[in-house]
C-alpha cells in the first residue's frame, strides 16, 4: 500500500543535491542534481518520494487532506546548513567594526583587550535567559534565510560557569524553535584574563576540569580550538584534542586563519570532522587534507569583514577536497547571519560556481556536522527540510547579492516560514 502524503511540493526546479557518495569532492562539486518540474512528497518528518509527477503519484497516495504547495517557476532546495557559528554571546562589538573600517587590525584590537575578550566580559555578565533570548532572535534571522541546521559554539566564557551557561542556552534553544542545533565546546578560544601569564594553568583547567564537566552534562557534541599565532599553538591544541578524544568528543578546528601554522595538518592527523577558515593554508596542508576525510569549511564572510585574503578554494577543489561554506556568525569578525550572502562572496571572491556553492551549503555542510544521513539533500527517507526560493533558477540565488529570496521553509515536514 502506498504511503499517504501529508505534504506535497509540486512543480518548480528541484535541487536535490543528491550524490552517490557524501560528501561531494573536487570536480564532483560542479555537478548539482536538479529535477525540473519535479515533485517532493513528505509524510510526518520524512521525505517519502522525489521525482517526476508520474513517479511520485505511483509511489504515494494523495488525499484531500494532503497539503499542497505550488512551487511552479520557483526553486526548491534542501534546508541550508550552517556548519560554523558563534551564535550565543552577550553584548555586541559595533565600535570595533568602525575601528576596523578606519584601518585597525583584528589581532591588534584583540591584543588591546578588545575582540574575543570584550565578548567574554559581556557574556559572563549576561544571564542565561538573556543569552537564550538573543540566540532565539538570531536563529529567527537564519531561519528566514532558509537555514534549518546550525552549529553553535561556546567560547565566550573561558571559565567553567559561563561555558556551561552558553551550552545550556543552546540546549534550551533546541527545544524552543525549529532550527536543529549542533553544540560545540570552544573553551580554547582565547586566554582568559585571570590566566594571563599562566597558559599551562589554563590548559590544565580545560583538560582536568572543564572538558570532563561538559562531557558529564552531555551538552556538546564537538570540541573546537582556535589554533592561531598568539592564541593556541599546534602542540597546545593537540593536547586539548587528545583529551577531548579520550572523553568521546568529535573534533573540529579553527585552522590557518591569520597565519600558516599547520592547523590543517593537525586536522588530518587526528581525523577531525572539519578544518575551518584556512585562509592561510599551505600546499602541504591542502595535501594532508586531500589524504583525509576532513571537510574544509570556508568562511568568506570573515575574509570580507576583516579585509583579508580569501581561502584558496579553487586550489582545494583541484586537489579533490570536499568544501563546505558557513557564515562564521559572531559579534566581532563576521556579524552576518546571511548564508546566501556567503554563497555570493564564494562565487565572486573564491571563484566557486553556483553548483559548488549549493553543494557546499547543503550536503557537504551536513557531512561536516555528521548529519548527512538525514539532512543536506532531498532523498526519500531523509528529514523533510526544504526551502522554496521565489526565483525560477538556482543560479539566481547567489546572483542577487544579499537579497532574501526565501518564500517558504519546511522543517521536519512542517511549514515554519511562509512569506
Amino acid at each position: 500500500m502506498a504511503t499517504r502524503a501529508e505534504l506535497l511540493i509540486k512543480g518548480g526546479q528541484i535541487v536535490t543535491a543528491a550524490h552517490g557518495e557524501y560528501p561531494a569532492r573536487g570536480k564532483a562539486m560542479q555537478k548539482l542534481e536538479v529535477l525540473h518540474g519535479g515533485w517532493v512528497a513528505c509524510a510526518g518528518e520524512r521525505i517519502i518520494a522525489v521525482g517526476t509527477p508520474a513517479e511520485v503519484q505511483q509511489e504515494v497516495e494523495l488525499t484531500p487532506e494532503t497539503q499542497v504547495i505550488d512551487a511552479e517557476s520557483k526553486v526548491v532546495t534542501p534546508g541550508l546548513v550552517d556548519p560554523h557559528t558563534h551564535l550565543v554571546f552577550g553584548g555586541s562589538r559595533e565600535d570595533e567594526f568602525y575601528l576596523r573600517a578606519r584601518g585597525a587590525d583584528y589581532m591588534e584590537i584583540m591584543a588591546a583587550g578588545g575582540g574575543i575578550l570584550s565578548s567574554v566580559r559581556a557574556t559572563r555578565a549576561a544571564s542565561l535567559d538573556e543569552l537564550v533570548d538573543a540566540g532565539r532572535q538570531r536563529l529567527s534571522w537564519m531561519l528566514r534565510q532558509g537555514v534549518t541546521t546550525v552549529e553553535c559554539k561556546s567560547g565566550y566564557g573561558l571559565d567553567l560557569e559561563t561555558e556551561l551557561k552558553q551550552l545550556e542556552a543552546v540546549r534550551i534553544l533546541q527545544g524552543q524553535q525549529p532550527v536543529e542545533l549542533v553544540p560545540t565546546f570552544l573553551g580554547a578560544h582565547a586566554w582568559p584574563p585571570e590566566y594571563q601569564g599562566d597558559q599551562e594553568g589554563y590548559l590544565k583547567f580545560l583538560l582536568d576540569t572543564v572538558l570532563p564537566a561538559v562531557k558529564e552534562q552531555g551538552i556538546a557534541e564537538y570540541v573546537d580550538v582556535f589554533t592561531e599565532k598568539g592564541v593556541f599553538s599546534v602542540e597546545q591544541s593537540r593536547r586539548i584534542f587528545q583529551r577531548a578524544q579520550e572523553l568521546g568528543f568529535k573534533l573540529r578546528i579553527h585552522a590557518d586563519e591569520m597565519h600558516t601554522l599547520g592547523g590543517a595538518e593537525l586536522a588530518a592527523e587526528m581525523g577531525m570532522a572539519s578544518a575551518d577558515h584556512l585562509l592561510m593554508v599551505s600546499d602541504e596542508g591542502i595535501e594532508a587534507l586531500a589524504s583525509s576525510e576532513v571537510v574544509p569549511v570556508l568562511l568568506p564572510g570573515t575574509a570580507f569583514s576583516l579585509r583579508k585574503p580569501y581561502a584558496p578554494a579553487r586550489k582545494m577543489l583541484e586537489a579533490g577536497l570536499p568544501l563546505a561554506l558557513a557564515t562564521d556568525f559572531n559579534p566581532g569578525s563576521c556579524p552576518t547571519a546571511n548564508l546566501t550572502l556567503v554563497m555570493s562572496l564564494a562565487c565572486l571572491y573564491m571563484g566557486m560556481t553556483p553548483e559548488e556553492v549549493f553543494n557546499a551549503v547543503t550536503i557537504n555542510a551536513a557531512h561536516a556536522l555528521g548529519r548527512s544521513d538525514r539532512v543536506g539533500s532531498l532523498e526519500p527517507g531523509k528529514q523533510a527540510d526544504l526551502v522554496i526560493f521565489a526565483v525560477d533558477d538556482y543560479k539566481k540565488v547567489p546572483y542577487y547579492i544579499g537579497v532574501n529570496l526565501v518564500e517558504t521553509v519546511v522543517k521536519a515536514g512542517r511549514v515554519v516560514v511562509s512569506n
